[in-house]
């Protein structure tokens, strides 16, 4: 059986919170191919299939973090252990000894003392193993390696891993600016499809910032997949598969652009707003998504066709841009008050019928704006544990209930 149609091991990684909603990604990239997805584990996914999947979840996955292919899997007692397991992996299989290799190791609950010496340990292997073969060792490039290695150590067993993916699937290749703090593509992609936005829903973030989550909507709407405008690092493998991988490429067909815009966009800062403009640019959106520079606590609803459903998802800010042009003299934790306080005002008075997602690390949000959350999904933003909270904009019945004082049982 010959590499292309032989069935492999993958682990997709993905931030923590997104896993279902990852799995259910690569259920529909999966459709009429030989992938298959198998289980969730905490921040990943297991997936099997062939090289052509990988190129495909690499290309389509909004939400996977990287394509991971499993080189070994075994029990292991010390780094002697691994250095053997390492040492018998057929490396050459995959790459040659000109490429330049970084090696990333990752524990919970390991007993080994050092992860560094570790990582040295699966290098020494690696090198050791192309040098028997040839005569020589490739070379570690720590920033801008043709082939990353992962290491996965838990408290009894250790795998290997070839990343497929190179860069982050995060990093579509189309950002140059962005603001400070900018939600990472993936999470953004993923908060959409957690929401439930699907598109011809209206979608408005009214703290849009660089535009993160804008793009990602609105290259979902165009039909563009995530990876369209990058590299991977499987285009370096041996014996790579150009015409396959063009092939699958190919394959894509962009949608139509809406009869009408169905995405909104808008910012307290002007700069943030022109960088929003300039992304979606890049990243290839063929028709106008409008945006506006306006204050999130005074922002309307767009015109919308009756019975369109429609949804806020957005991303608040924290610091300067929280607070209303003139307030610079208050403390920030007073503008912070101030600001979710009038913005929980606007959602009551103006969005009726509307549903409300607010990304925050901020557990007491709901306090703040006086609403009651009908849902709230916990997520990690890297190591920072955040809520995706839901707000269900029903005219009069979405107030946080008043506290009741105790009746006098005196008389």
């Amino acid at each position: 059986m010959s590499r292309s149609t032989s069935l492999l091991s993958y682990f997709c990684p993905c931030p923590r919170g997104l896993e279902a909603a990852l799995a259910e990604e690569l259920g529909e990239i999966a459709a009429g191919h030989t992938l298959q997805v198998h289980n969730q584990v905490p921040g990943g996914v297991h997936c099997s299939g062939t090289l052509a999947d990988a190129m495909r979840i690499n290309l389509h996955s909004r939400i996977a973090s990287r394509v991971l292919l499993r080189m070994a899997h075994a029990g292991y007692r010390n780094e002697n252990d691994i250095y053997d397991l390492a040492l018998a992996a057929p490396w050459e299989n995959w790459f040659d000894v000109h490429h330049t290799i970084r090696i990333d190791v990752t524990a919970i609950k390991s007993p080994l003392k050092s992860l560094e010496f570790t990582t040295l340990k699966i290098k020494d292997a690696v090198c050791d193993r192309f040098r028997d073969l040839c005569g020589k060792r490739p070379s570690v490039d720590t920033k801008t390696p043709d082939m990353r290695i992962v290491g996965f150590l838990d408290a009894h067993n250790f795998t290997l891993y070839l990343d497929t993916s190179g860069e982050a699937l995060f990093k579509r290749g189309w950002r140059l600016e962005t603001g400070e703090a900018p939600l990472r593509e993936n999470l953004a992609a993923g908060l959409l499809r957690v929401a439930g936005w699907k598109p011809g829903m209206a979608l408005l973030d009214p703290m849009c910032g660089s535009g993160t989550i804008l793009v990602e909507a609105a290259q979902t709407l165009a039909g563009i997949p995530p990876g369209a405008k990058r590299d991977f690092a499987f285009e370096k493998f041996k014996d790579a598969d150009a015409a396959q991988w063009q092939a699958i490429k190919a394959s894509v067909k962009p949608n139509p652009p809406p009869p009408a815009p169905t995405l909104f966009g808008s910012d307290i800062s002007g700069d943030m707003v022109a960088i929003t403009r300039k992304n979606l640019n890049l990243a290839g959106i063929p028709f106008e998504v409008p945006l506006k520079q306006i204050e999130a606590q005074e922002i309307k609803p767009p015109e919308l066709p009756p019975g369109t459903a429609a949804m806020i998802v957005t991303n608040p800010p924290y610091g300067e841009r929280i607070g209303v042009r003139g307030d610079a003299a208050l403390p920030t934790e007073e503008l912070f008050t101030a600001f979710f306080s009038a913005f929980g005002t606007t959602l009551k008075q103006r969005f009726a019928g509307w549903q409300v997602f607010l990304f925050s690390a901020d557990l007491g949000l709901p306090k703040l704006l006086r609403l009651k959350e009908s849902r709230k999904t916990p997520f990690f933003n890297g190591a920072l544990e955040c809520r995706l909270f839901r707000f269900d904009m029903v005219a009069g019945f979405n107030r946080r209930p008043a506290k009741v004082p105790a009746p006098d049982n005196r008389s």
